[in-house]
């Protein structure tokens, strides 16, 4: 048995956090039902942007966050398409949503009315900046609350230099996974106490946890951004090799591992060297930017992976800085199932799986595509809704049916 089989979700999301959440609780043996307007999500047209394709059989940049649902196309602000809305409701475990509050409030979906009709409902909400505040409802995305409000581009910039480019959704993946975690613990409480209860996580909140190091430090002077000449252990710092890439060594016991190290890259002169072998003189003195200098030199005549051969043999942390394209050859990915092989028309395609593995649930199963409005007909019969009901409806465009998104004309089938 899947640890939330028998759950039932219901998802107004779009974009990126809020619907990764859902994903994962399908991919856990929850029953996920995603709720689109008739524009769809937009995340469904995405590809573009990244220069994927982006039809109904493949969709990479939408099946990431859309995996393992079924799809009903509702008009909420009709009569009618509040009132299947509610119905699905009913019968609901979960309600995920990233919509803002005030707009929550204008369809009749947020907490307070939703807690009022379905008190066992958890009602679960991504947030830019938090429930409270002056930027409560400010517009905001990953980039924006996460990136750049949370401190990130600020704090892990290279000194001097631009922040740097992260991959969309980096903030949204990692806030999925926080969001699912409070929705697990509901759960686990509204088995003891039958009541639902309201989980929110901010993209803003998220960021600044993820920083904790960096901002309980700050308070005693350790400031950030820092440049990689100036870092307190040069043996915790990034280094380029000759073939230009990026390695990344971590050894924290810098007096201990210092002659070692030197000797390992044919610096054997630096050995015993009494100006650079205490960290804390090092620092004391400001040699740091001396001791990468040196470290630079060095390492920039060996190859990425003669160094990391070099430092693995003799236990002493090294890796290489991946890119996408290395993580498709890395043999630690395949023996953990950290990136799924899915069949594409154009042929297997890899898609990152999400890190939360459980001995009883095995190798998770990979819905993929789901064009808009895919079930919204067997979604209303499984609601009780009559052959005659359901055509009615679909005729006002209270619900919509099936609508391809590969057709040019991308033609609404009824």
């Amino acid at each position: 048995m899947k640890p939330l089989e028998g759950v039932r979700v219901v998802d107004l999301t779009t974009y990126l956090a809020a619907p990764t959440t859902v994903r994962v609780l399908g991919e856990w043996g929850a029953d996920c039902i995603k709720i689109e307007s008739a524009k769809g999500d937009p995340a469904r047209t995405q590809g573009a942007v990244f220069n994927m394709p982006f039809e109904d059989d493949e969709n990479l940049a939408f099946d990431v966050a859309n995996m393992n649902k079924r799809f009903i196309t509702l008009d909420l602000k009709s009569e009618k398409g509040l009132e299947i809305a509610y119905k699905l409701l009913e019968n609901a475990d979960v309600f995920v949503t990233n919509t803002r509050t005030k707009s929550l409030k204008k369809l009749g979906l947020d907490y307070d009315t939703l807690s009022e009709k379905f008190p066992k409902l958890i009602f679960a909400q991504v947030l830019g900046y938090g429930e409270n505040g002056p930027e409560k409802d400010t517009a905001g995305f990953d980039v924006t609350c996460f990136m750049a409000r949370g401190g990130v581009f600020g704090t892990t910039v290279n000194k001097g230099d631009a922040p740097m480019i992260p991959t969309n959704g980096f903030g949204d993946f990692q806030v999925s996974l926080a969001l699912a975690s409070g929705i697990c613990a509901s759960l686990f409480a509204r088995e003891r106490t039958g009541k639902g209860d309201k989980i929110t996580v901010g993209l803003h909140h998220a960021a600044v946890y993820a920083l904790s190091t960096g901002v309980i430090s700050a308070q005693y002077g350790n400031q950030y951004p820092k440049s990689r000449k100036e870092v307190p252990n040069p043996f915790n710092n990034v280094y380029r090799t000759s073939d230009d890439k990026w390695v990344v060594i971590c050894c924290p016991e810098y007096d201990r591992d210092y002659d070692k190290i030197m000797k390992l890259i044919n610096r054997a002169d630096m050995v015993g060297n009494t100006r650079y072998n205490n960290c804390a003189q090092v620092n004391n003195e400001s040699l740091n930017h001396e001791v990468i200098d040196i470290l630079d030199d060095a390492i920039s005549k060996f190859t990425r992976l003669e160094l990391l051969t070099l430092f693995k043999a003799n236990d002493l942390a090294c890796e290489a800085a991946y890119e996408p394209v290395d993580m498709y050859k890395d043999e630690q990915v395949w023996a953990n199932n950290i990136i799924a092989k899915i069949p594409y028309p154009s042929g297997e395609r890899y898609m990152p799986t999400n890190p939360v593995n459980f001995a009883s649930l095995g190798t998770p199963q990979y819905q993929i595509g789901g064009s808009q409005g895919a079930h919204t007909i067997e979604i209303m019969k499984q609601l009780g809704y009559s052959e005659s009901e359901i055509s009615d409806t679909i005729s006002t465009g209270a619900a919509t049916g099936i609508t391809k998104l590969n057709k040019p004309e991308n033609k609404t089938e009824r």
